[in-house]
């Protein structure tokens, strides 16, 4: 399938590793031209080189940029003016117990995870509304809808997430523009699998028996009862990034493997 992005140019926040480098590079395959980003010049420049390497296309760049830090944002806005296509991927995790969690960790969450896309869509949604296209997407989380007791401010975010997209997209009316969330599920990316070997180093234990203890305790209700790849949630990242999905709009898409105990 074409999905009509050789045209397009997008924007990946926090995209060195995991779901965002897994965006980018099935962005690429589809022709698109890519930025990406990471916090450190190094992190970036070498997730460049790995995907030039990996797709043989050359429309790959990167920015770096600390979206805890709003000068390196404000950066970044000025080298890069316009995108069509903005995934708002940066984000932080921690499991943590509410009463331990301080109020540098509530504010210090909502700056990453919540703040860094509104700051972007601020600043390339009019943009977009100017030339009638444009995609936003936040990468929120099944954690949006379905709290996560071991990590209430993480799921606070995310659920930010969603109201923010759904309120962007009322703002489209008319237009060719769309802004939509999507929730991935429990996910192996490159932190939640360094944090699974860790578990199943200090218990003595493997990983697919941390990984069937999770989805036994933790998420019961996962249809799949597995991680999803990176690969999988890029690919409905970048379909709902296409103009084929020009009718999905203001939309909380669910990528999270049948979890949530809801049909709407």
């Amino acid at each position: 399938m074409d999905l009509k992005l050789t045209d397009k140019k997008a924007f990946i926040s926090g995209s060195t590793a995991g779901i965002g480098y897994a965006t980018a590079k099935r962005f690429l395959e589809e022709g698109a031209e890519v930025i990406i980003n990471g916090r450190t010049d190094q992190s970036v420049n070498e997730a460049v080189s790995k995907l030039k390497h990996a797709t043989k296309s050359q429309k790959i760049s990167g920015i770096a940029a600390d979206f805890s830090k709003v000068e390196e944002v404000n950066h970044l806005l000025e080298k890069l003016p316009e995108v069509d296509i903005l995934i708002n991927n940066a984000g932080i995790f921690e499991p943590k117990a509410f009463e331990e969690i301080s109020d540098e960790d509530w504010f210090r969450f909502f700056e990453v995870n919540v703040m860094s896309g509104v700051r972007l869509a601020r600043h390339y949604f009019p943009k977009m509304l100017q030339k009638n296209w444009g995609r936003i997407i936040f990468i929120s989380s099944e954690s949006g809808v379905f709290i996560p007791d071991e990590m209430i401010h993480y799921g606070m975010t995310k659920t930010a997430q969603i109201s923010i997209s759904r309120g962007l997209a009322e703002l489209t009316k008319g237009s060719n523009v769309t802004v939509n969330s999507i929730l991935p599920g429990p996910t192996k990316s490159k932190g939640v699998g360094a944090f699974i070997e860790d578990l199943a180093k200090s218990g003595n234990t493997t990983e697919k028996e941390v990984e069937d203890d999770f989805f036994k305790n933790m998420r019961p209700t996962s249809l799949i009862e597995r991680f999803a790849s990176v690969d999988e949630i890029a690919n409905t990242i970048v379909y709902f990034s296409s103009p084929l999905a020009s009718v999905t709009n203001g939309a909380a898409i669910r990528a999270e493997g049948g979890l949530v105990r809801s049909i709407l």
